[in-house]
């Protein structure tokens, strides 16, 4: 059985540890600067926008289309650098340190032990997540800006970042070297986020394929502000795979100790 406790008290002992020292608040303050730099950029674009539409007598922005769908676009974008940072250590300088051992030999599942490690990087990058909302609030303050569109983005941001982390933590669980984890993070989520850039050129098999592999194009409808079921069960089933391998290496590692 799984003890939700279990999991709980990892996941909280490794949010701590992200805490502990200044990685978390590096990291935060780095995707806050570029998210509110976007923010700035894309909201002045739309004021100006909105202001030479009204000279010219033509219709209103709509400023979820015109304004943040593009700054949770290009938000994506800082997460693909910032997530290898967040998971290249979970599994890695445990087995640095050597304290992989002391975890594998407690009387906690491997499942308890994924999921705990999940949420704690998940937990982080929530609170990156957070912080922007600060800016968020500005356009509540200033306008009225349709928040149910800025939900199904940040759901579509949540996702994404749930399937960087199940692959980050593979990845991890399969070297001991932080700074190798984090390299080869990048690359698989660089190869992920790219996949489809030839998709043109191929057969309609092929396209329809390629498309369905790459992870940014089921983020696309979440930033418009359009949740589909394809894109969650997509998300949901990328993160499950995640977990699972994860699980399978681990496993390994605990026969090969």
């Amino acid at each position: 059985m799984i003890s939700v406790r279990n999991i709980l008290a990892i996941a909280v002992k490794e949010l701590r540890s992200y805490f502990a020292s200044p990685m978390a608040y590096l990291i935060i303050g780095l995707f806050a600067l570029l998210f509110g730099q976007f923010f700035y950029a894309y909201l002045d674009l739309f004021v100006r926008r909105s202001a030479g539409m009204g000279q010219m007598g033509g219709g209103p922005s709509n400023i979820n289309q015109d304004m943040i769908r593009y700054v949770l676009m290009n938000s994506a974008i800082i997460i693909l650098f910032i997530m290898p940072m967040i998971t290249m250590r979970t599994y890695a300088e445990e087995k640095r340190s050597g304290t992989i051992e002391l975890l594998l030999t407690s009387p906690l599942t491997d499942l308890e032990i994924i999921f705990g490690k999940f949420f704690g990087a998940l937990g982080l990058y929530a609170a990156m997540l957070a912080v922007t909302l600060l800016d968020i609030a500005l356009l509540f303050f200033f306008g009225r800006p349709e928040w149910r569109a800025i939900a199904a983005g940040y759901l579509g941001l949540v996702l994404l970042g749930g399937c960087f982390v199940s692959l980050g933590l593979l990845i991890s669980s399969l070297t001991k070297n932080q700074i190798v984890a984090g390299v080869a993070t990048f690359a698989v989520f660089l190869m992920l986020w790219i996949v489809n850039w030839t998709a043109d050129q191929s057969g309609p098999t092929m396209r329809a394929v390629l498309n369905h592999l790459s992870i940014i194009d089921h983020f696309d409808d979440f930033a418009r502000g359009v949740i589909d079921t394809k894109h969650i069960v997509y998300y949901l089933s990328f993160i499950a795979f995640g977990l699972f391998l994860t699980a399978k290496s681990v496993d390994s590692e605990r026969w090969r100790g």
